[in-house]
């Protein structure tokens, strides 16, 4: 019997009313409407949601949902179970790629930040003896969307990886300033170009609610504490201290798991992280509520 309106239905689930007519046009919720066009809900869409949210926080994908809500409505448990299965080790692959090469770039910046302390303060110029960061120390390029640019200033040309030719950017006082490296945390095994622009296309809704989304909000708010920030197109820029980017590249993945139309690209220089987040039009309110506004 339908009896909930969709404030009332989005009380109940803790699901946001945006993201429930969403989830309608999507074909994942139905609703029967009343003579003034208000939607009604039964009873069974608390536990459809339940369902959903939970294939979301897998990282299903909306498609996959929408074939597992009809399993899961036909009632047929180890259908569910046989449909939900090689989804789950399939994302279960990608995550373990992903972390791999997550560790793999931790472990390269607590390599360079380790080379940096060791080397003894000096007056005088930067030269060769200064070693700043050899060949292959730091962080490699795969392919993916979120992505980190890494620049390094040293008293030599540095190469970049998988070319021979040294880096050729003059800085002042004759030091050389190495070519940038591009290191990206992928969230599948999609090719890197058709990755690039997904977020602009994504669905402008966040699978986190109620204590989920007020701890990931508080986590944003106390990584980003006391950033410098700047509007970019389509989103804004904030500088922080480096030694933040293992928690913010953390962040940054797994926001990008349940809001997956946020943009992240982060730019490391000397002392500093610049991180950019970018959204489409309609999610510029939300990446402010995240955020907060530039200054």
């Amino acid at each position: 019997m339908t009896s909930m309106r969709i404030s009332q239905l989005a009380e109940r689930s803790g699901v946001p009313a945006t993201t429930l007519r969403f989830y309608e046009s999507a074909g994942l919720l139905s609703a029967d409407r009343t003579p003034a066009g208000y939607r009604m809900y039964g009873e069974d869409a608390v536990d459809r949601l339940a369902f959903i949210g939970a294939a979301k926080h897998l990282g299903l994908a909306l498609e996959e949902i929408g074939e597992l809500v009809g399993v899961w409505e036909a009632g047929a448990c180890r259908d569910v179970k046989a449909g939900l299965r090689p989804r789950i080790s399939a994302r279960l692959a990608e995550a373990e790629v992903r972390a791999t090469e997550l560790a793999a770039f931790t472990a390269s910046l607590r390599g360079a930040l380790a080379h940096l302390d060791a080397l003894p303060d000096r007056a005088g110029r930067c030269d060769p003896e200064c070693g700043f960061l050899s060949p292959g120390v730091g962080a490699r390029s795969v392919s993916g969307s979120v992505s980190a640019r890494a620049a390094v200033s040293g008293p030599g040309p540095v190469p970049r990886p998988g070319s021979s030719a040294p880096g050729s950017g003059a800085v002042s006082g004759g030091a050389r300033r190495a070519q940038p490296v591009d290191v990206v945390l992928p969230p599948g095994r999609r090719a890197a170009g058709e990755e690039a622009e997904r977020w602009r296309s994504a669905p402008v809704t966040c699978s986190l609610s109620g204590d989920g989304l007020r701890e990931r909000t508080a986590r944003w708010r106390e990584a980003v504490a006391g950033a410098a920030r700047a509007a970019v197109p389509e989103g804004l820029r904030l500088t922080l201290p480096v030694d933040r980017v293992t928690r913010i590249v953390g962040l940054a993945a797994a926001e990008q798991e349940c809001c997956p139309f946020f943009d992240f690209r982060l730019h490391l220089d000397g002392p500093h992280l610049h991180l950019e987040v970018r959204a489409p039009a309609d999610g510029g309110a939300l990446l402010t509520d995240l955020f907060g506004p530039t200054d």
